[in-house]
């Protein structure tokens, strides 16, 4: 029987805090307690990245069932972000070889690049432009629109819909706003991925979408319906915030870029940009069994939250991790998760947006200039990310 103590409570941090600025407040937690119960939150904070990383390595101890999250609730479903072993192997197995290495580089990548070149089309030269909503986020929804199997939904849509998602799934203070706006969006998905699944019935292709509904042994409707949710509601997200994240580092440290450009070290530049603010900032696990972590207990029924976020910039893991480094190696950085869970689209975001589209962006706007980057808005708990980039392209 574990007779350690609880760890220590915190009544002050706020969930407006961290979503304005979390990294002082992680770099504090790091040094004075990273192992923290956040009332705020009521979630018990793993600021280090070896606990983050023994946490996700552990499903039997560390369930991904957590019945505390506003995930189910948001998305009307019980994802396969919410399961285990089997159950969550088979799902996800179900999507994946619409997001395999093979499937990427003969569909996607191609695909992608055709897109890529057409949205860079449209952008004109001479101008401040915010690549927000005219480049990374549009792009990143067509993409995903035909991956998903999705192709007749418009940017808007997919946008709007994944931010309403974001929204719900990161509703920790569980308003009842958040959750009106999801109720509405997962009526129109609903309808949109219905539609779609008679058509790839009909006419099969490589998106995940048709390669669930043609299954030999199909999981149930409401399953690929709630999948593909999952990946509208993080698919966007992470490769729009991603290549703004990245732009913003190389743009405010030309030394690194020249190196970047030079070496054609854009893998390098995609990792770091990952790292450095990573999408996905935290993530919930249920315990399932009274265990301790850093000689504190962790009672059974807890949940815990690994704050990948931190972990990307740990001391023990990562010299000077408070500054975008374009050339750091080696780079261990959690961005993607790791244990079963890791990020399904990991290797899409990392072919599109760090092999296709930062060369292709550079080769068009070689003299391209972040004027202000104090007007850049950075934002988000549970997922974050620049709100803009404004940048004069040239």
């Amino acid at each position: 029987m574990l007779t350690a103590s609880l760890a220590p409570l915190d009544e002050i941090i706020t969930i407006a805090e961290l979503t304005r600025d979390p990294y002082p407040i992680y770099q504090r937690l790091r040094r004075e307690a990273p192992v923290l119960r956040v009332k705020s939150v009521g979630r018990t904070f793993l600021t280090k990245a070896a606990d983050t990383k023994y946490v996700k390595d552990n499903p039997v101890l560390f369930s991904s069932d957590d019945p505390n999250t506003p995930m189910k609730r948001a998305f009307l479903a019980h994802t396969l972000m919410r399961k285990d072993h089997d159950e969550h192997r088979t799902e996800r197995m179900a999507m994946m070889p619409a997001l395999m290495p093979k499937t990427i580089e003969s569909v996607w990548a191609p695909l992608y690049a055709k897109m890529a070149a057409a949205y860079l089309d449209r952008l004109p030269r001479g101008e401040v432009v915010d690549l927000f909503p005219a480049l990374a986020g549009p792009l990143a929804a067509r993409i995903l629109a035909h991956a998903m199997g999705l192709p007749d939904a418009s940017d808007e849509e997919m946008q709007r819909w994944s931010q309403t998602l974001i929204d719900g799934a990161g509703n920790f203070g569980w308003t009842p706003g958040p959750f009106d706006a999801t109720d509405i969006a997962n009526a129109e998905m609903d309808i949109c991925i219905r539609a779609n699944a008679e058509r790839v019935r009909v006419e099969p292709d490589s998106s995940a979408l048709s390669f669930m509904v043609n299954a030999k042994n199909p999981i149930p409707e409401s399953q690929m319906i709630a999948n593909v949710k999952i990946a509208i509601g993080g698919g966007i997200n992470e490769p729009r915030d991603a290549l703004l994240t990245i732009l913003y580092g190389l743009l405010t440290n030309r030394d690194q870029l020249d190196a970047v450009r030079a070496g054609g070290k854009w893998r390098s530049a995609f990792e770091e940009g990952v790292r450095w603010v990573a999408p996905i900032q935290a993530s919930s696990r249920l315990v399932t069994e009274d265990t301790e972590i850093r000689g504190y207990l962790i009672p059974k029924g807890d949940t815990v939250m690994t704050i990948q976020a931190s972990a990307n910039r740990d001391e023990d893991a990562f010299e000077d991790g408070e500054n975008y480094n374009g050339l750091r190696d080696p780079n261990p950085h959690q961005a993607f998760g790791n244990g079963p869970h890791h990020c399904a689209g990991a290797h899409l975001s990392r072919r599109t947006v760090g092999a296709i589209l930062l060369p292709m962006l550079f080769e068009r706007f070689p003299n391209m200039t972040l004027l202000d980057p104090a007007s850049v808005r950075w934002h988000g708990f549970g997922f974050r990310g620049p709100l803009n980039l404004p940048l004069l392209l040239q």
